[in-house]
């Protein structure tokens, strides 16, 4: 079975809403980011699929494939990466790659899961994480934590959900001050 990853940009806080200017995927301020695009690219080596709302895809498509000169390869990977749109309204994606599913989430990505390949990802989309988290379809929460204090916005878990205990997997600080966890399942 598949691993489904949730993999989130979050602010010290708990927000993973971006209402600030906190997230710069090109450039993260002048600062050297190469350690964590190191990171971001074996993580991308490791997927071979792409989970996302409509909301999240449509904002994606309107900026990811117009970078002509994108020095961190993030155009390339969602350009040639299986993308699946979790959207009971769009007919036509409009990106290559791109595969509608349009029946219940659940359902839809439990049997996503159980195909051969690779890992798949979930990112932005915080209604779609909030199902998948309710489903307990998630394998991974993979959580790139910022050195900032938004103060509000939307959380990555919904009020009231518990998750008993969690391992920690993996841990990673970059030069930037972000800062990396991932956890799974105890």
């Amino acid at each position: 079975m598949r691993t489904l990853a949730i993999t989130q940009n979050i602010t010290i806080d708990g927000s993973i809403e971006m209402l600030g200017e906190w997230f710069d995927p090109q450039g993260q301020g002048g600062v050297d980011n190469s350690d964590l695009l190191e990171e971001s690219h074996r993580q991308d080596r490791a997927a071979d699929g792409f989970l996302v709302g409509r909301r999240t895809f449509e904002d994606l498509r309107g900026y990811w494939p117009k970078q002509s000169e994108d020095a961190t390869g993030i155009t390339d990977y969602l350009n040639r990466v299986q993308k699946y749109v979790v959207s009971s309204t769009m007919i036509d994606p409009q990106w290559q790659n791109s595969t509608v599913l349009s029946g219940e989430p659940a359902e839809e990505i439990r049997a996503l899961k159980m195909l051969p390949g690779k890992d798949i990802v979930v990112t932005g989309s915080i209604m779609l994480c909030h199902t998948l988290i309710e489903a307990v379809l998630v394998d991974e929460y993979r959580l790139f934590v910022y050195p900032v204090v938004q103060g509000r916005g939307r959380r990555l878990f919904p009020d009231g959900f518990e998750i008993p205990e969690l391992a920690l997997l993996d841990a990673k600080a970059f030069r930037c001050g972000i800062t990396y966890s991932r956890y799974g399942k105890a």
